[in-house]
């Protein structure tokens, strides 16, 4: 079970979750976002992290071609574009020689096939990105092939359930490990890394 704990504001958040097993760390670059964090602090975090955890650089308002120069500014790995960005968004930040990930949400009726804007791996989230609100995860008709992750929602007491009923690739987590909005507790870090993987054991990439 590929793991990835997102929003990570501190260099002892990305200690505990690589400590806890993840797999990748993600940073979130979104003012709005009460686990924003500037490209300088987002560049000293990534400097924290080792091999072979990913850095995933989070955005959701940012142009598609600054996001991908910004992820390269910052030495990670991904570049996580997160809503309503186009296929035509993914090819110019493919341009720039990132690797990306896509990240939607079911009410943006968005296409389930991974791979299908050039992505490697595809993020289904709940409508409200980083709210911590649960969604219907049995609104997915057919789960997609591939590298997919579960979010939305999830935390250490219930992602074992979750994954054993949809069967996803990996699962992301913020809002579920926190103990106030953007505060990560490093006690439910470890604990959900622990759920997640005790539940299923896909290979990795």
């Amino acid at each position: 079970m590929f793991v990835k704990v997102c929003g990570l504001r501190t260099v002892e958040d990305v200690r505990v979750a690589c400590a806890a097993g993840a797999d990748a760390v993600g940073l979130v670059l979104h003012p709005a976002s009460p686990r924003h964090v500037t490209v300088e602090s987002a560049r000293t975090l990534a400097a924290a992290v080792p091999d072979p955890v990913l850095t995933v650089v989070v955005v959701a308002v940012h142009d598609a071609a600054d996001a991908a120069r910004m992820t390269r500014e910052i030495g990670a790995d991904v570049l996580q574009l997160h809503g309503r960005y186009t296929a035509d968004d993914f090819a110019v930040a493919r341009a720039e020689q990132v690797r990306l990930w896509r990240a939607t949400s079911l009410a943006d009726d968005p296409d389930l096939r991974v791979g299908a804007f050039g992505e490697e791996a595809l993020l289904l989230d709940s409508p409200r990105a980083g709210s911590g609100e649960t969604w219907d995860v049995e609104a997915l008709e057919s789960r997609p092939a591939g590298h997919w992750l579960l979010a939305g929602g999830l935390d250490p007491d219930n992602v074992g359930a979750a994954v054993r009923r949809v069967r996803p690739w990996g699962v992301d987590v913020s809002s579920g490990v926190e103990s106030a909005r953007g505060v990560k507790d490093h006690a439910r870090v470890t604990a959900f890394v622990a759920a997640a993987k005790a539940s299923s054991a896909p290979s990795h990439p």
